[in-house]
């Protein structure tokens, strides 16, 4: 995300965020992903504070507070995917202990050291990885964890068209051993870190889109914002089908030392 112009990928997060609001997902993942990451965290109690930073739609958070019984904050800066998310936590009567803000990740609306758990499924991209999880961190209570999903390398090496494109798009895309060491640098004990399963990608993430890019060439036929946006998801999905072997999402666990 480029903040200087407010634009992702180059196109206006306006524009995204009002594509992503036809998708129960803005990123690679599912549900069983969500409890597996959830199953390395412990000591959650019913007063819990849990955030979930750049929430979307909530989608993920909705499958957290039906497995926690803590209160759970959930942080956009887009207003029309919070309107959502508060829509959806009231459709599932969790709206006692499940709210939506609208706000930045770079200056989190949280009281130091308050918070048992900070999540964030695809979105810390948007300030860097290695920011986030330092910045984040003064939030954390000690001994509390932080998870999130990030673009990492499988190997070493890969083939320079896949490459070339991800440093045009995001440039911190890494490896997995050099991701654990910043959160090790960071001040946290790694506890775990896995890869998200193809499927979180295909049937979860691609499949979805179809609908979502219908609906919006229906809104804005004549767009050629939309049209183009539209262009670079279909080649972001070709390069993943053709290179899925040399990178992915990974989900990293630490807990706060």
């Amino acid at each position: 995300m480029n903040n200087d112009n407010n634009t992702i990928y180059g196109f206006d997060v306006n524009l995204i965020c009002e594509f992503f609001l036809n998708t129960k997902r803005q990123g690679p993942g599912s549900p069983d992903v969500t409890l597996k990451a959830l199953s390395f965290i412990d000591n959650l109690s019913d007063t819990a504070q849990i955030a979930d930073i750049g929430c979307g739609t909530g989608g993920q958070t909705m499958v957290l507070a039906q497995n926690v019984s803590g209160t759970i904050t959930g942080l956009d800066f887009f207003s029309g995917c919070i309107d959502k998310f508060n829509l959806d936590a009231l459709k599932l009567n969790l709206q006692n202990r499940v709210k939506g803000i609208v706000g930045s990740m770079d200056n989190l609306p949280f009281e130091k050291e308050s918070l048992d758990l900070i999540w964030s499924e695809g979105a810390i991209y948007n300030i860097g990885f290695e920011r986030g999880i330092n910045e984040w961190r003064d939030y954390l209570k000690p001994d509390r964890y932080i998870a999130v999903s990030e673009s990492s390398w499988f190997t070493e090496e890969r083939p320079a068209e896949i490459h070339d494109f991800w440093m045009q798009e995001y440039q911190e895309i890494d490896t997995i051993p050099v991701k654990v060491a910043q959160m090790q640098r960071a001040g946290y004990l790694p506890v775990a870190s896995f890869v998200l399963p193809e499927k979180c990608w295909t049937e979860h993430y691609y499949q979805p889109l179809i609908e979502a890019r219908k609906l919006m060439l229906e809104k804005y036929p004549q767009n050629e914002t939309v049209k183009k946006l539209i262009e670079f998801q279909h080649l972001e999905e070709a390069l993943y089908n053709k290179y899925k072997g040399f990178y992915g999402y990974v989900f990293y666990i630490g807990k706060k030392i």
